[in-house]
């Protein structure tokens, strides 16, 4: 019963905030979009640049070694890029902004609510959900979709290094491969499974902060819970997307 309430309170939250997006051109709203998307995409490019490049030569090396055994390497530029596009890199994209962005919006959320400035920007007519939860929603359903597809380019590049030096495939091997069996679809649904991670985190995290109690302890709990709700939804939503369209 408290899962359901919660969940409805985060929905209205979300769509709230949605009819909120019109604004998102004024200027102070406009500012803040921007700065959110630096934050979300610039300042995360570090760990999702090592990430991306050792999720993609891990994938190569442990299907590379396997496909050796049937003489089958050069298949290895397919895997990747089909793993990266469909699942690997808007996953592994999400679960870095849930624990880096994510926590730190609920850890922002939850202090303004103990410290009472929610409520003070209420008192002000000023709208939380237009002033605090649309332009991070904004930013971060815009800077999703790229920093998935930055983290696809680095993974299958990473393949390829892999693949070149461990398992004596060629570039031109293996993107040739990659190229053949990698078809426009995958990146789609990809990129929409990053666009709904975007949605989830935020919700999760502008939720979680909101609902923040018991002073700094409360902040810490709520951090943390927005971690865990994210990364729970995201490998369930991801799922629940790849059985409806490869089904």
């Amino acid at each position: 019963m408290l899962i359901c309430r919660n969940s409805g309170r985060a929905l209205v939250m979300l769509f709230g905030a949605i009819a909120q997006v019109r604004y998102m051109f004024s200027r102070r709203n406009r500012d803040e979009v921007l700065y959110q998307m630096f934050v979300t995409g610039i300042k995360s490019l570090g760990v999702i640049t090592v990430v991306a490049m050792f999720t993609g030569m891990i994938l190569a090396l442990q299907t590379g070694l396997e496909l050796r055994r049937f003489g089958q390497e050069v298949n290895i530029g397919t895997a990747v890029t089909v793993v990266l596009l469909r699942e690997m890199g808007p996953f592994m994209t999400g679960l870095i902004i849930a624990a880096s962005v994510g926590s730190a919006i609920a850890a922002q959320m939850g202090t303004m609510v103990v410290s009472e400035e929610i409520a003070a920007l209420e008192v002000m007519s000023i709208n939380p959900l237009r002033f605090l939860v649309m332009p991070r929603l904004v930013a971060l359903v815009i800077m999703m979709p790229l920093l998935t597809i930055y983290t696809n380019i680095l993974g299958i590049i990473g393949g390829a290094i892999v693949g070149l030096t461990q398992l004596g495939v060629s570039f031109t091997a293996y993107f040739d491969n990659a190229a053949q069996y990698a078809h426009n679809k995958d990146l789609y649904v990809g990129l929409f499974k990053a666009m709904l991670f975007g949605f989830i985190i935020v919700t999760v995290a502008c939720h979680q902060g909101f609902s923040t109690k018991e002073g700094a302890v409360g902040v810490g709990q709520a951090t943390r819970r927005t971690v865990i709700i994210s990364f729970l939804t995201i490998l369930v939503v991801g799922y629940m997307i790849t059985r409806v369209f490869y089904a």
